[in-house]
């Protein structure tokens, strides 16, 4: 078999321009970025009427075995298109870290790919950069307003804005600025967070249009003064220049497929650490340029789409018509104790016990947000027969489908049935509905979340945590939606505890406000908003030649 790079150097795309063209883009709002990749003037939402079916991809907690969430995301669109649907992606930009990292890009793989693989996965249209560009214009007009006399009464001790680099660099996470002359600035502890961390990130990915990103991004708070006030972007006046840097990122990017499905590919926030979904604005160009739209959130099904389903959806106003949840036989005899040597083994008990993870991810979105579901295997060669009848008849009791999934292998041909089941569903009637409302108190909402998300006993704030919440709601932020970074490992807050487990609880060690992005962040666990890179980092296998060819990269 060949890699995900071969099988994506080899392929004959189409230029940008007839893919825009199919979409019925206008020439005045098409910017092309050479002949495979373009921008789409986000003012073209002002003349869409229609809007299509909305598909979510999610999955069960991720595993060292795989579970292939993006591939069959991908796959599942190529195979819409190939049974006469007109059909869109939309999903977010790989992040530079992950890439260079452990976790990898985020194209797809095999014969489910978004093309140019390289540069979509390096650089891509420099939205990234922008996004870091004005996250660091704040702080160092944060800086230099204190440098400069502190009009505002900044109290440095509570300055909570930190700087952006979009790679795993620990080395960052906590340093001390200002050091050396007076002139250099005011000394203080500071730190970097990888920009898909950052509020710009969230920021962008959450506004309607240009006026509504300005609005957010004064919004967002940098800090408090003497009086214990919040201080904002806005009052330092940089919201206008922040907005500036990102007058071209807030533009969708469309590249297509290896067969040439549409494909809107714009923001990337993390969904451990933030809410892991791609931008309204390329959801919504999408949806009104397709009948059919299949879009993915984060990680599994407790963290990405929870929070797309809570906290996009309500500030977009989208309604999903259908869910897919991805699984592996393999990852399923994981989560049942199976270490990861032996997965190639029929384990029918191992999977059994397994289940219990992919069962209540089902039932998550099913009975909590009253949406259809079906459940898509990716098929591995080592799967038994055994293996995939049971995992088909325990998802039936919940009055769920499980359909094979080949699309790695075997490109559209290898999901047609998924396609078919996917439009079947759209067609079925649902009852959306959120986890908690925005009336609830955060300790309200948090307990929502662990009771009947995670299936745990109840939320646990430490004296810090408790401080930070009683703070939040006297300044009136708590009626916000909540936004927990926490492991993506595990229904816990401790990333070792696979399966399904119960009787637990979620200890918050941390609460802030995001106001520019309009969420409450609840910190837990070890996570971190600055990851690592491995002791073998991906970045030691990839290369380039003297022509300029690209290997290595998966």
């Amino acid at each position: 078999m060949k890699t995900d790079i071969q099988i994506a150097q080899e392929n004959v795309s189409l230029d940008i321009k007839s893919i825009a063209e199919g979409q019925g883009i206008d020439s005045s709002y098409f910017e092309a970025y050479g002949n495979n990749k373009a921008k789409i003037n986000n003012n073209l939402l002002k003349e869409l009427k229609t809007e299509g079916k909305l598909i979510l991809v999610t999955a069960i907690n991720p595993t060292p075995a795989g579970e292939g969430k993006t591939t069959t995301s991908i796959g599942l669109a190529d195979s819409l298109n190939k049974i006469g649907k007109k059909v869109a992606l939309a999903l977010r930009e790989p992040s530079l870290g992950p890439v260079f990292g452990i976790k990898g890009g985020a194209t797809g793989g095999g014969y489910a790919q978004v093309v140019p693989m390289e540069e979509i996965n390096l650089h891509f249209t420099g939205d990234f950069h922008a996004i870091g560009a004005a996250n660091n214009l704040l702080a160092a007009m944060l800086d230099n307003h204190i440098y400069q006399g502190n009009e505002l009464n900044i109290n440095p001790e509570t300055i909570t804005w930190r700087r952006a680099v979009d790679m795993n660099d620990r080395q960052l996470r906590n340093i001390v600025s200002g050091l050396g002359k007076k002139t250099d600035g005011v000394e203080r502890n500071d730190g970097f967070d990888i920009t898909v961390a950052s509020e710009v990130m969230a920021v962008l990915c959450l506004s309607k249009d240009l006026a509504d990103l300005k609005q957010r991004l004064a919004r967002i708070i940098v800090g408090y003064n003497f009086d214990g006030q919040p201080v904002t972007s806005g009052d330092l006046k940089a919201a206008g220049a922040m907005a500036a840097l990102l007058k071209e990122a807030i533009k969708p990017n469309l590249v297509q497929t290896l067969e040439h499905t549409p494909a809107y590919i714009h923001g990337g926030p993390f969904a451990n650490i933030a809410h892991g979904c791609n931008s309204i604005i390329a959801t919504k160009l999408a949806l009104g340029l397709n009948d059919y739209v299949v879009t993915e959130a984060g990680f599994g099904a407790d963290l990405g789409a929870e929070k797309f389903l809570d906290i996009k959806c309500r500030v977009a106003g989208l309604k999903p018509n259908a869910v897919v949840v991805v699984a592996t036989v393999r990852a399923l005899k994981y989560n049942g104790g199976i270490a990861k040597e032996e997965l190639e083994s029929e384990n029918i008990e191992a999977l059994k016990h397994g289940m219990a993870n992919l069962l209540q991810h089902v039932s998550n979105i099913t009975t909590v947000y009253g949406l259809p579901c079906v459940v898509a295997i990716n098929r591995f060669p080592s799967d038994t027969e055994n293996e995939i009848q049971l995992v088909s008849n325990k998802c039936k009791e919940l009055g769920v489908n499980v359909v094979l999934s080949e699309v790695w292998a075997k490109g559209s041909d290898g999901g047609i049935e998924l396609a078919n089941e996917v439009v079947r569903l759209c067609q079925t009637e649902s009852d959306f509905r959120f986890c908690y409302s925005l009336e609830d108190s955060i300790e309200e909402k948090l307990n929502a979340l662990v009771k009947r998300i995670y299936h745990g006993n109840k939320v646990v704030f430490t004296d810090e945590a408790r401080a930070q919440m009683q703070k939040l709601e006297e300044l009136g932020f708590g009626n916000l939606p909540i936004c927990v970074a926490k492991t993506q490992y595990s229904f816990t807050d401790d990333p070792k505890i696979l399966g399904a487990p119960k009787d637990f609880d979620i200890t918050v060690r941390q609460l802030k406000v995001s106001a520019g992005a309009g969420f409450i962040v609840a910190l837990t666990g070890s996570i971190m908003t600055m990851p690592g890179l491995p002791k073998i980092p991906a970045a030691e296998s990839i290369d380039i030649d003297n022509d300029g060819r690209i290997t290595g990269l998966f």
